[in-house]
């Protein structure tokens, strides 16, 4: 049942659609949070279960060849994001990480691990695992996945958010495509996070400031 193709679309479309969508309608948090928490133990069940992923780091990963990738792609996002900021908001760049070190420490910390690592899980190991072969179209199926990544932050109700986790989505995806590691694209996932908030970005994507 669990690996049925029928079975399969419609966990996609209660997952991926249906969820993100309805965080963005007015009901209390706290049933939010109870559909949030079955939804993410439900995926750690079929991960382990069904899937029998083990969640151990893979051998042989190209570690060097991955983080000069990711320092390529970190200083052409440095100086998009830092013009941005200085033509768009000026008083806030760099703003929190010179007047509140220790809340921008304690954010890095909290957003890392508690954030950045389900997410992967969720729309990368999960997504890539069960949907992979119900796509002929390779470019489709990143292009979806980076499309259901978005919709997972509707609840911001934000166009900017929105915007940036699309193009997120379309570099986590071709990056879990290459390596097949959730750690290494939760590590990618965690270093542009933190440098748009580092570099003032925060408040305009809703993250504390």
């Amino acid at each position: 049942m669990f690996q049925s193709a029928r079975y399969k679309l419609i966990e996609f479309f209660l997952i991926f659609i249906v969820t993100p969508v309805s965080f963005t309608i007015d009901f209390p948090f706290w049933v939010k949070g109870i559909i949030a928490l079955t939804g993410f133990t439900y995926i750690i069940y079929v991960l382990l279960k069904i899937q029998k992923n083990k969640l151990k780091v893979a051998k042989g990963l190209n570690w060097s060849r991955f983080f000069r990738d990711t320092l390529v792609k970190l200083v052409a996002i440095a100086v998009i994001t830092i013009a941005f900021v200085y033509f768009s908001d000026r008083e806030n760049l760099f703003k929190v990480v010179l007047n509140k070190p220790l809340m921008w420490l304690l954010f890095l910390f909290v957003y890392s691990a508690f954030s950045v690592y389900p997410q992967e899980l969720i729309y990368r190991t999960f997504y890539f695992q069960r949907y992979e072969n119900l796509f002929q179209n390779k470019k489709l199926f990143i292009f979806v996945n980076a499309i259901v990544f978005s919709l997972a932050h509707l609840f911001f109700k934000n166009t900017l958010v929105i915007f940036l986790t699309f193009l997120g989505g379309l570099l986590f995806a071709f990056t879990y495509k290459k390596t097949k590691s959730t750690l290494l694209v939760s590590i990618e996932h965690a270093i542009y996070g933190c440098w748009l908030f580092t570099v003032g970005m925060g408040e305009m994507l809703g993250f504390p400031s």
